[in-house]
């Protein structure tokens, strides 16, 4: 097959991310593997999807560091929807806030068109479209979350932080990595009005409930067509634990990662996401659990694969690539009838 993924920049993205793993795996597959940014976008006067990308082929590779930067080498060529069996949108629109704001739509918009030239395009672009701020959290079962609220308005905040008994995380409705992340107290409550007034100028501001657990940092778990991903009886999860003195587990925020033991209670709480996930086309998800609650679900470009699949000596990335063999030949076998957001977590 050929497989094109979507990824913020060539510039950006990094031979450790998820997403060059998984297109490594494919490759070792003997499929057709591209990357393009989401700057490399276009739509053609004949209705198809182009872009302008980066893929090599015959060639050998003993390692994914090795492919990944010979696949950085090559100069960039046209690709086309016509040319395609899979559009893999891996771009974090986050990433783009204050630099690149046209960019934060872009794959959502032009992923529309490679569903109607016929390309299976996974996360389902309309409802990833609908997640590109932390408020689609807000439409899952309220067992699942923290209490939270969002505003702008300092005074409903400070009424929360009085609830929460002056303690709480703030952050922004927008964002991810960590970014703009506070865990607000009496020691600081002094730069509370700094604080939200901060948060406030890239939008909305989350006031959520402090988990004590958190001091432990937190557990990301993938999920892959709604259920843990597990191969030879080895989950992909990893403990994320905070750098010391900081509340936040982001491994691109200092966190450390561990192998952690998958318990009931996770999958209880994977359990309960699942139905919304397959219902919205969400094929490869990372959810973070903190005690007995979700702090976040990661619908975009969900990492750690590669840290897993060391820590477990597991391949989830060909796990993902045989998944995606699958719904190809789904959509072969059914004359392209089956509609993409069904197919993405079938």
């Amino acid at each position: 097959m050929k497989i094109a993924f979507i990824i913020n920049s060539h510039e950006t993205e990094q031979v450790k991310y998820t997403t060059p793993t998984i297109g490594y795996a494919a490759y070792k597959r003997g499929h057709d593997v591209f990357y393009i940014g989401v700057g490399e976008l276009g739509y053609a006067s004949d209705g198809n999807l182009i872009a302008m990308g980066k893929t090599i082929t015959d060639r050998k590779f003993k390692s994914q560091e090795t492919y990944f930067k010979a696949v950085q080498e090559q100069e960039l060529q046209q690709v086309s929807s016509e040319d395609l069996d899979v559009l893999f949108l891996r771009n974090d629109p986050s990433d783009e806030i204050g630099e690149r704001e046209w960019a934060q739509n872009a794959a959502f918009i032009f992923g529309e068109i490679a569903v109607k030239n016929g390309v299976l395009t996974l996360n389902h672009p309309p409802s990833l479209a609908s997640a590109v701020n932390k408020m689609y959290f807000q439409h899952f079962p309220e067992i699942l979350r923290p209490e939270t609220i969002i505003t702008r308005n300092e005074e409903e905040i400070r009424d929360f932080f009085k609830k929460q008994k002056n303690k709480m995380i703030l952050k922004p409705l927008k964002g991810s990595g960590g970014t703009n992340v506070f865990m607000m107290d009496k020691k600081n409550e002094h730069n509370l009005s700094q604080t939200i007034e901060a948060i406030c100028r890239d939008g909305y501001v989350i006031a959520q409930e402090y988990l004590p657990a958190a001091t432990k940092g937190d557990t990301r778990l993938i999920l892959m067509n709604g259920d843990p991903l597990k191969v030879d009886g080895e989950y992909a999860v990893i403990q994320r634990v905070n750098a010391e003195g900081d509340i936040r587990s982001n491994i691109h925020a200092g966190g450390k990662p561990d192998k952690v033991k998958v318990t009931d209670k996770m999958l209880e709480l994977a359990e309960v996401v699942r139905p919304k996930l397959v219902q919205d086309g969400m094929f490869l998800v990372g959810i973070d659990i903190v005690g007995d609650k979700l702090m976040e679900i990661n619908v975009f470009s969900p990492g750690g694969l590669n840290m897993m699949s060391r820590a477990y000596e597991a391949d989830f990335a060909t796990a993902v690539v045989q998944s995606i063999e699958r719904k190809v030949a789904y959509q072969k076998t059914y004359g392209g009838t089956l509609e993409n957001k069904m197919l993405a977590t079938l």
